[in-house]
């Protein structure tokens, strides 16, 4: 009786066997449908990453195409969970659908600085913390009127006058008020106020000096804003924003990512800025300075910087997103965050940390095929 009779059909399949000190190897063939492309393509889709992935591209298109995000709903939760390459590149084109190539670059001058009465646990500026922080009042017209000059002839697109303290009242802002007279007047790079929780008449009197724009984050989301700040409430810093609107301005508001908060947080954050209309929203990352509560707070990744992104264009489609203070913890000046959903930068320096010089982000954006002409320098030419 030869070998194989000895041993059934089923177990002929890659059994070895010893004779007589002999390795024989036997096989026989067993009979295979031909592989369904379709089932192939599906088994390959088992990684829930990649489903993700794919499902943020669709979601992507269909953004695009009119659909708006709404809290709560399902979809959300793929900006978390999908590689975050393929995320940033469906952002990137939601990006693109909405902000073209244009990069919005502005400026900022720390018009009065320290001793604020607030205690918002990333400020260095706090009285409550002990970060040796240069302070002075309100700077004097010339000051003010060199810094817009100089912003203006690098190509900037807005200059920020920013004060600290919890509003800006009094002689102070009777400064502040003429100095933007004049900047409108000798200027013409936009203007914008970042100066706390004015009042209604304030903004309209700061409109009616040719201010378009005002700034004020609201830092988080309503549930984490207690751990950041008691000084002053989640609402009060919403009042000032919708008082802004009313007074015809255009309103820039973020808020800043590192601070212990939760993904969650980042996401109401994201949908409340949204339900507010903001067309400019600032991305902040901590950095960690000395001195503050927050001191010792860990830094965030690139991977989890780049995700933010992402996640806010996909909530804020038709916003700017734009790189502000921390830009510098991440590699190339932000260069991967413009092709994540960024459209906007806050370049040269920051209130208290270093920034990123206004002719090196020219450079950078120009060289990854962006815009970076202002709208004001635009608007002189076609006049002429």
């Amino acid at each position: 009786m030869t070998l194989t009779e000895n041993i059934s059909r089923e177990e002929t399949r890659n059994r070895t066997e010893n004779i007589e000190g002999n390795t024989m190897v036997l096989t026989e063939e067993v009979e295979r449908s031909p592989r369904d492309p379709d089932q192939e393509m599906e088994r390959s889709s088992q990684d829930p990453a990649e489903e993700a992935g794919r499902n943020a591209r669709n979601l992507a298109e269909e953004i695009i195409a009119g659909r708006r995000l709404k809290e709560g709903e399902p979809a959300v939760q793929c900006l978390l969970t999908s590689k975050v390459d393929a995320l940033c590149q469906a952002a990137d084109r939601i990006r693109a659908a909405f902000s073209g190539d244009h990069v919005d670059l502005c400026t900022i001058i720390n018009g009065k600085s320290g001793r604020c009465s607030e205690d918002c646990k990333y400020c260095a500026q706090s009285i409550h913390s002990k970060t040796g922080c240069e302070t002075y009042a309100f700077l004097d017209e010339e000051t003010i009127l060199h810094a817009a000059m100089f912003n203006e002839r690098a190509g900037v697109s807005r200059f920020s006058i920013v004060t600290s303290g919890r509003t800006l009242e009094g002689e102070s802002f009777e400064k502040a008020v003429r100095s933007f007279e004049r900047l409108n007047r000798e200027c013409r790079i936009e203007l914008c106020a970042s100066m706390g929780l004015l009042s209604e008449v304030q903004f309209r009197r700061l409109r009616a000096v040719g201010v378009k724009r005002c700034h004020n984050n609201i830092e988080s989301s309503r549930n984490f804003f207690p751990h950041i700040c008691t000084t002053h409430s989640f609402d009060q810093k919403l009042n000032a924003i919708r008082a802004a609107q009313r007074a015809g301005m255009s309103v820039c508001s973020g808020g800043i990512i590192g601070m212990g908060e939760s993904w969650q947080d980042r996401i109401d954050m994201a949908f409340t800025l949204a339900s507010l209309g903001i067309r400019s929203i600032p991305l902040n990352v901590l950095i960690p300075v000395p001195g503050t509560p927050f001191q010792d707070r860990t830094p965030l990744s690139e991977e989890e910087v780049l995700r933010t992104v992402a996640l806010f264009r996909f909530i804020n489609p038709e916003a700017d997103i734009r790189l502000a203070g921390g830009r510098k913890t991440l590699r190339d000046n932000g260069r991967l965050a413009f092709s994540s959903g960024a459209s906007a930068a806050i370049t040269g320096d920051m209130l208290t940390t270093t920034g990123s010089s206004v002719a090196r982000d020219r450079a950078m954006l120009t060289e990854i095929g962006r815009d970076v002409t202002p709208e004001w320098m635009r608007n002189a030419a076609s006049a002429t």
